[in-house]
């Protein structure tokens, strides 16, 4: 069975992703189920940085720019770090990884893009950050360089950019 393809409509422009579900099971079922229930409909990226990711998925970003913007959870609960031997995607332009506060196993509905390769963030790679990727863009790279654009290297998004809808095709 193939993967699932997440198609994301953005106020700047359309992309699609695939989503790792036979080889992430548990980030990428959170992820999907999160889409299913329409939580990631209306909220801002929240934090943007060019040459490094663009942040998306905080329950409070529904507002722009709102204070507790990047702050919070997920309806779910926390997922479940997954490092697996046989699923070594490396955070590389495109991939969408699943952000956490730099704890184990406290990533949420909170994802980032990368828009450099960050290997850095790798969880074989020494250091404390772990990020693993679930999903990787097919469609529309542009579209999120675009957007990066829009970001600073404080993180601060210079014009709102929102999630119109996330819908995921079988």
């Amino acid at each position: 069975m193939a993967n699932p393809t997440a198609v994301f409509e953005t106020s700047e422009g359309t992309f699609k992703a695939e989503i790792f579900l036979s080889e992430m099971p548990i980030t990428a079922n959170n992820f999907v189920e999160l889409v299913k229930r329409g939580f990631y409909d209306g909220l801002h990226f929240h934090r943007i940085i060019p040459g490094f990711m663009c942040q998306f998925g905080c329950e409070h970003a529904k507002e722009p720019n709102h204070p507790r913007a990047g702050t919070g959870g997920s309806p779910l609960g926390r997922v479940q770090d997954e490092h697996l031997d046989n699923a070594k995607f490396s955070n590389e332009p495109g991939t969408f990884s699943m952000a956490n506060t730099g704890a184990p196993n406290s990533g949420g509905a909170q994802f980032f893009i990368n828009t450099a390769h960050n290997d850095f963030l790798d969880w074989w790679t020494p250091g404390q950050s772990k990020h693993p990727v679930f999903g990787k863009i097919t469609e529309g790279m542009e579209v999120i360089s675009g957007i990066e654009k829009l970001g600073s290297r404080s993180g601060d998004v210079s014009k709102p950019v929102q999630m119109k809808s996330v819908v995921i095709e079988d």
